[in-house]
């Protein structure tokens, strides 16, 4: 939700278990924001959830070691610079510096919609290294977010290429 918008949740995994049990799993680069002073903010979240189901609820915070190679967190932040009128080619150049220092072996970042308040909509791409969207054993990650401005909604698409699998190294056995 908005309320947690500048903490920077990644993913958030649900796991239901038999009984009446719910375990949520928010992954985050700022927990602090989530978790708020002595634990208060995750305390409320927890009880509105548990309101919200009628389950009980357990909120676990996983903090993220490196947000930037995490896609949905790089669509996260070129949206929030566009939304604070910084213009999107800029926004995505200064991003993928920073994946790529980051680590990353490619980068890809779109951002569609009414750019600097044209009337006529438009998109624009940017790559940095090599992005294999085709290969299934590359290790891709996949973000988007939109970007809330006076002229509209602004998609921001983003994509990290983070090196391959590691079970893409093993030997293929022979069909005869």
């Amino acid at each position: 939700t908005d309320r947690y918008r500048r903490a920077a949740v990644s993913e958030v995994n649900i796991e239901r278990s038999k009984a009446d049990r719910v375990s949520i799993i928010i992954r985050s680069a700022r927990p602090g924001i989530v978790i708020g002073r002595g634990g208060s903010e995750i305390q409320v979240l927890q009880r509105e959830l548990e309101k919200l189901t009628g389950r009980t609820v357990k909120v676990a915070i996983q903090e993220i070691e490196r947000p930037d190679l995490e896609a949905p967190l790089v669509a996260q932040d070129v949206a929030m610079q566009i939304e604070g009128r910084i213009a999107p080619a800029r926004a995505m150049k200064e991003v993928i510096r920073r994946v790529m220092g980051a680590g990353a072996e490619g980068v890809k970042i779109k951002v569609s919609g009414r750019l600097g308040g044209a009337e006529i909509a438009r998109s624009i791409s940017m790559m940095e290294g090599r992005v294999p969207l085709q290969t299934i054993r590359a290790d891709i990650d996949y973000g988007f977010t939109e970007a809330r401005t006076k002229y509209g909604n602004i998609g921001v698409k983003a994509w990290v290429f983070r090196g391959e699998h590691a079970y893409a190294t093993a030997p293929r056995e022979k069909v005869s």
